[in-house]
């Protein structure tokens, strides 16, 4: 079967994953190392079907959520697809299956950044009593957020959990037993997060619309 599709796999489809592909950095500020691979046949693209789509990127800015490594994969996705101007347009809202990946100094220039900032704060004055986020690590599977006061220079250090129940993302402080509900999309399911090598893991699906 796979020697099947290698062999179908022809200029159409190579067509198809470069408008692809356009759509993809035209959605994002940033992005390298970007690779599209299309598992159908030229018959189906014909009739506006892709069987499989893999995305995989690296070094992500999307809307000013940065990602250090991402992976998608989706099934079944109808298109709309001109060769004569290379068009595409998804004529179904596919749901797609992700994996994305940040480091500390991701996952810190969100939270400091001016549009997510209120995020890093609200973290710091509903578990931690304080007015605003300083700095964050990833250490031993947990966050160590560090934040402050405003109007007294105490700085405090705080481990805190992260999990996801139910699609939400949530943050736990063990210490004081307080919990944030994390703000996300609400057509975004979060399956589960795991810390693993100082990266946070976030596995989710969604549907998606171009």
């Amino acid at each position: 079967m796979i020697a099947k599709w290698i062999k179908e796999k022809g200029i159409l489809t190579k067509l198809l994953e470069k408008g692809i592909k356009f759509l993809v950095i035209k959605e994002c500020k940033k992005i390298s190392n970007l690779k599209i691979d299309i598992i159908s046949t030229s018959t189906q693209i014909f009739k506006g079907v892709i069987q499989k789509i893999n995305i995989s990127a690296e070094d992500i800015n999307y809307k000013d959520l940065f990602f250090d490594e991402l992976q998608i994969e989706a099934d079944n996705l109808k298109i709309n697809f001109r060769l004569t101007t290379k068009e595409l347009k998804f004529t179904n809202d596919p749901l797609i299956k992700f994996k994305i990946s940040l480091t500390k100094s991701s996952l810190r220039t969100i939270l400091l950044s001016k549009n997510y900032h209120w995020i890093g704060d609200k973290i710091s004055k509903e578990i931690l009593n304080q007015d605003k986020l300083i700095d964050i690590r990833i250490r031993n599977g947990q966050l160590l957020i560090k934040t402050s006061k405003d109007d007294i220079n105490i700085i405090k250090e705080q481990y805190i959990n992260v999990t996801a129940e139910k699609g939400k993302v949530y943050l736990k402080n063990e210490a004081t037993n307080k919990i944030i509900q994390i703000p996300v999309e609400d057509k975004i399911y979060i399956k589960y997060i795991n810390i693993e090598n100082k990266l946070i893991n976030i596995f989710a699906s969604s549907s998606i619309s171009f």
